[in-house]
């Protein structure tokens, strides 16, 4: 699983704070740390940035460059602070993002080829994002591949973001995104990637909820073979469910459960009780997730106790 650490980004206020007194000690320790704790790609999102991003954007890639090599990733709707920035990279860097918008799709992509990027294009357009996964499969194949085709970028370098969403008023659609990441693997030949941004699915969320609502989806999008995800290294959890996927470590209870929800989603199934230890209150905890990121149960910040 490619890790794109999420945790430059200036919505934190340490982070926004570093920005303002150009701090470059403080976004050389973050990346370090993120890439010790198993990031492949250190994010740097400074939102739009409308004013400075084209200074702000080049001068981070250049400090964070100094202390990891790793591929970075430019997280901006400011395209100036985008081309600017790739002209420092050392690494291959991933441009996030485009959509399937006129403008955005007109201008980004020709900017991620002429950098040789790889760019990361959301399933939405002008009027909003799709309700259903055959949806944003759609706006995929019939617009974000299509000008990748038509500019010859190549379609190996496409990130395509079926957007996940909050299960705090968006509950509904949390399957949507799984369902897409999956069929979007036969999108194309070759497909292209599939990423997405792991902690929207717990925005809104009482805080010592999010870690295990991030977790649970994430083995469910493995099970539908995501390919890459912006999520936080730091969260021990998280990166330990990811690697008892990926090395199909069943030494422990916990972690059967894990491969068992990760199999039943690639087999197109679903978790059944009996798969469950309804006495061990861990495997409880995930189970009750799973039918929450499911639609099966309404969501509430009660769900746990329920």
């Amino acid at each position: 699983m490619y890790i794109i650490g999420e945790n430059i980004h200036i919505i934190a206020p340490s982070v926004k704070e570093a920005v303002k007194n150009k701090d470059a000690e403080f976004f050389k320790a973050s990346a370090i740390r993120q890439v010790e704790h198993g990031a492949d790609c250190v994010d740097l999102n400074i939102g739009p940035q409308k004013k400075r991003g084209h200074e702000i954007l080049p001068w981070m890639v250049e400090t964070v460059q100094s202390a990891v090599d790793v591929p970075l990733c430019l997280d901006t709707t400011n395209l100036a602070a985008i081309e600017a920035a790739c002209v420092v990279c050392k690494n291959q860097p991933i441009i996030n993002s485009t959509s399937a918008e006129a403008e955005r799709l007109e201008k980004v992509p020709l900017v991620a080829k002429q950098y040789g990027a790889r760019l990361v294009a959301l399933t939405m357009g002008k009027g909003g994002i799709p309700i259903g996964a055959d949806q944003r499969v759609e706006v995929a194949m019939e617009k974000l591949i299509p000008r990748m085709v038509e500019i010859d970028f190549p379609v190996s370098d496409l990130i395509v973001d079926p957007l996940a969403l909050t299960v705090s008023g968006c509950q509904e659609y949390c399957p949507e995104c799984i369902e897409a990441v999956r069929t979007l693997h036969y999108a194309w030949e070759p497909p292209p990637l599939t990423n997405a941004g792991l902690s929207n699915v717990s925005n809104a969320v009482p805080h010592e909820m999010r870690p295990l609502l991030n977790r649970v989806y994430m083995v469910m999008l493995m099970g539908a073979e995501i390919d890459m995800v912006i999520a936080d290294p730091f969260d021990s959890p998280l990166m330990e469910a990811i690697r008892i996927v990926e090395e199909r470590d069943d030494k422990t209870p916990l972690g059967r459960l894990y491969l068992k929800l990760h199999d039943v989603v690639q087999a197109m199934e679903e978790l059944q009780p009996d798969d469950v230890d309804m006495d061990d209150p861990d495997q409880v905890d995930v189970w009750k997730t799973v039918q929450i990121l499911l639609n099966k149960v309404i969501y509430t910040d009660q769900y746990l106790r329920l």
